[in-house]
């Protein structure tokens, strides 16, 4: 269980430190210019998301052919994940939501995506 919970913690710290910096530092003026974003977003729901995402990647982690002691293995199974997840915030939000620019959208979102699974898949 203690694995678990660190593997789950690790993608915390590296999904919100990506994240936060992504659209409050680096692309603030990307996540700005989507009028259905909220200024104040819920923090709590969004740290709720993290913790069932974590755990799910902790356990489907253990039982995957991944689980070797390379950390390549973990990475390669983290960014698995991560182009699951983000080919919806990618290319579907894109195509529901009156994003400003959709190929600046699709850009940004696959690359903090990208950074945000590798460090995770790191941790």
């Amino acid at each position: 269980m203690k694995k678990h919970i660190l593997t789950a913690l690790g993608y915390i710290v590296a999904t919100f430190a990506t994240q936060a910096t992504s659209h409050f530092v680096v692309f603030a003026k990307h996540y700005a210019d989507v009028a259905i974003l909220k200024a104040e977003p819920n923090f709590a729901l969004g740290f709720s998301s993290m913790i069932i995402q974590g755990l799910i990647l902790s356990f489907v982690f253990e039982k995957s052919t991944f689980a070797t002691e390379s950390t390549f293995d973990s990475v390669k199974l983290a960014w698995l994940f991560g182009l699951f997840l983000v080919s919806y915030i990618a290319l579907a939000e894109a195509g529901k939501y009156s994003v400003p620019n959709v190929t600046s959208w699709i850009a940004v979102e696959f690359l903090v995506g990208f950074i945000q699974f590798t460090i995770a898949g790191i941790f």
